[in-house]
């Protein structure tokens, strides 16, 4: 998606949410939270992520300056993802997001327990820690 200005002035909240979409995308940043990683650290630390998602993710990130790309010239060839100044600027935003959800309700229903990977046991950023094991939805119900 392009943003433009003719296309009129638009929400803050749908901008971000055009730029992080899908699931993965602030997951990627909580990762690259702690620092420099590469594309298979990143693709280990997201059990259930296809290479071709997470390419496409940190390109995009790329491309909107959330994220620098550093090619090294080595044999084998390394590659490292890191974000820029605007992406650090995210860790207000997910430990808000993580705030918030510890103060929803635990699920009614057991079959409503939404699991969270191993890779949200500890990240080291601002209130995103350990204590985060799992996010119970409430309302939630399966189709």
């Amino acid at each position: 998606m392009v943003f433009s200005s003719a296309e009129g002035p638009e929400c803050g909240i749908s901008r971000f949410l055009s730029l992080l979409d899908g699931p993965w995308a602030t997951l990627i940043v909580r990762e690259l939270l702690t620092g420099p990683r590469r594309f298979g650290e990143l693709r280990d630390a997201l059990p259930g992520i296809s290479a071709h998602t997470l390419t496409h993710r940190l390109r995009r990130f790329e491309a909107y300056g959330i994220v620098t790309r550093t090619a090294y010239a080595e044999m084998p060839p390394r590659v490292e993802y890191e974000l820029t100044d605007i992406g650090h600027g995210l860790r207000q935003v997910l430990d808000a997001m993580n705030s918030w959800a510890r103060t929803v309700p635990e699920a009614r229903d057991e079959e409503d327990v939404v699991e969270l990977p191993a890779s949200c046991a500890d990240i080291g950023a601002g209130e995103l820690d350990a204590g985060v094991r799992e996010l119970r939805v409430v309302g939630a119900r399966r189709i």
